[in-house]
């Protein structure tokens, strides 16, 4: 009897690992038939994102801009190259932190006209840090600005009080060139310039701007493009950027490939037809 049973069992713990065999070789054999199908679908994707990225880089610089960045450039490329050597680090973090907050990176650019992302700066008129915060402003945003502490100093949290007043600004304006001008001059100075202009188009109604804010818009551009060399959603009007979006929906629908989420951070709507690279090469020019 005890012999029978230990056939039995014998037997069926054959069966099981001839069974367990069985299937592993079924598994091993359907992932082979499925393999080239699952790298066709990856090749597609890398294919329309591919299209998309040298899409994205071919926003060039406007031509009502360039002089004025060249000669921008010409005066500051030392500086912005010095930040880009010895501040990496720092820039990295400020972008992780307004991504996080829901706003393109490329504003980083904002800071670096600002302050050159000096935390001690302190303008004439009391603005104080990085993002240059008057103290009302960052009071209102949350920081503490009194005699014993001035959050304004704190990088993070200035970057993330930063971060929510541009977007509280872009859900305003809904174009970010306004919104770079709106940071500079207070958002009534941009609204009584589109009435006085009859136009929300930055290049349109820029004149009826302070002279100050004309410049940093500008600037901010001008650096965007030495980091970049080439624009982004931030460097565009609000008609340009939707044009630019829809430009990328077309080669999306091209390459047969899912929509992605919006690049810098799911919050614009581009507006340009795509343009050869060159028009955006300024700060290839003056690297050389």
């Amino acid at each position: 009897m005890k012999t029978s049973l230990s056939k039995q069992l014998a037997l069926f713990s054959l069966l099981v690992f001839l069974l367990i065999h069985a299937f592993a070789t079924l598994s091993q054999t359907q992932s082979k038939l499925l393999l080239p199908y699952l790298l066709s679908d990856s090749v597609k994707a890398k294919a329309a994102e591919d299209s998309i990225n040298a899409l994205a880089t071919a926003i060039p610089l406007q031509p009502i801009v360039r002089k004025h960045a060249e000669r921008y450039l010409a005066e500051n490329a030392e500086v912005l190259e010095r930040i880009k050597e010895k501040q990496t680090a720092k820039c990295e973090s400020i972008q992780r932190i307004l991504v996080k907050h829901g706003v393109p990176e490329e504003l980083l650019y904002l800071a670096i006209v600002e302050s050159e992302l000096n935390s001690r700066a302190i303008s004439p008129v009391g603005a104080v840090g990085i993002w240059q915060l008057m103290p009302a402003t960052a009071r209102s945003l949350g920081l503490q600005v009194n005699a014993k502490t001035d959050q304004r100093r704190y990088v993070n949290k200035s970057s993330a009080a930063a971060a929510d007043y541009l977007k509280a600004l872009y859900k305003q304006f809904d174009d970010w060139l306004l919104v770079v001008a709106a940071y500079n001059c207070g958002a009534g100075n941009v609204n009584k310039a589109i009435r006085k202009s009859g136009s929300r188009d930055f290049w349109k109604m820029q004149r009826f701007l302070p002279a100050e804010t004309r410049n940093h818009v500008k600037h901010f551009i001008a650096t965007h493009f030495y980091y970049e060399e080439s624009g982004s959603v931030v460097t565009l009007t609000k008609k340009e950027r939707l044009r630019y979006l829809a430009s990328l929906e077309a080669v999306i629908a091209k390459n047969d490939a899912p929509t992605p989420a919006e690049s810098s951070a799911a919050f614009a709507n581009p507006d340009i037809a795509p343009v050869d690279k060159q028009e955006g090469s300024l700060a290839v020019e003056l690297k050389k």
